[in-house]
C-alpha cells in the first residue's frame, strides 16, 4: 500500500444525514401520492359530479392543473435528493396552504393537509439546522487578554 493511499479519509454522512435523505424520500412518496390524486380528479376518476375537468369551477381547474404537474416534479426532485426538489415542494405546499387558508371559502377547509405542510417544513428546517451545525468548523477557544488579568478586572481598575 502507498502512503498516497494510506492517507486517504473515508467520507461517510452522519446519522442526520442519512435520516434526513430518508426523510426527503418519504416526503417524495407523499408528493407522488398527491400529485396521482391531483391527476385522478383531472381524468375524471375521483367520484362525484364536481370533478370532471370540465365541469370544475374554474378556480379548481387552475389549482388542479398546477398542482398535478408540480407535485410528481417535486416528489422527482425529493428522491433524488436534488437541491431543487424541496423548493418545488414549498411552491406546492404554499399553493395548497394558499388554498385552504386564504381561499377557503373557494376551496374549502382542509386543515390536515395545512397542518402537514407546516409540519413538514418544521422539520425541513430542523435537519437543515442540525446538518449546518455539525459541519460548522469547531471555534477557537478564547484567550486572557496579553496584560494577563481577567475581563471582570479591567473595568474596574481606574476607579480607586
Amino acid at each position: 500500500m502507498s502512503e498516497v493511499t494510506s492517507r486517504r479519509v473515508i467520507l461517510q454522512p452522519s446519522t442526520v444525514e442519512v435520516l434526513f435523505a430518508w426523510f426527503q424520500r418519504i416526503i417524495a412518496a407523499y408528493c407522488l401520492l398527491f400529485g396521482i390524486l391531483y391527476w385522478v380528479r383531472l381524468i375524471g376518476i375521483y367520484p362525484g359530479t364536481l370533478w370532471r375537468f370540465d365541469l370544475m369551477p374554474v378556480h379548481w381547474q387552475i389549482a388542479s392543473v398546477v398542482l398535478a404537474v408540480f407535485f410528481p416534479f417535486a416528489a422527482a426532485g425529493l428522491w433524488m435528493l436534488a437541491s431543487w426538489g424541496p423548493v418545488i415542494w414549498f411552491i406546492c405546499a404554499v399553493t395548497e396552504v394558499g388554498m385552504y387558508v386564504v381561499y377557503s371559502q373557494l376551496f374549502g377547509h382542509r386543515l390536515l393537509i395545512v397542518i402537514s405542510h407546516i409540519s413538514v417544513a418544521i422539520l425541513y428546517i430542523v435537519f437543515r439546522v442540525l446538518i449546518y451545525l455539525q459541519k460548522r468548523p469547531p471555534r477557537a477557544p478564547e484567550t486572557d487578554p496579553p496584560s494577563g488579568r481577567g475581563a471582570a478586572d479591567s473595568g474596574a481598575s481606574g476607579l480607586r
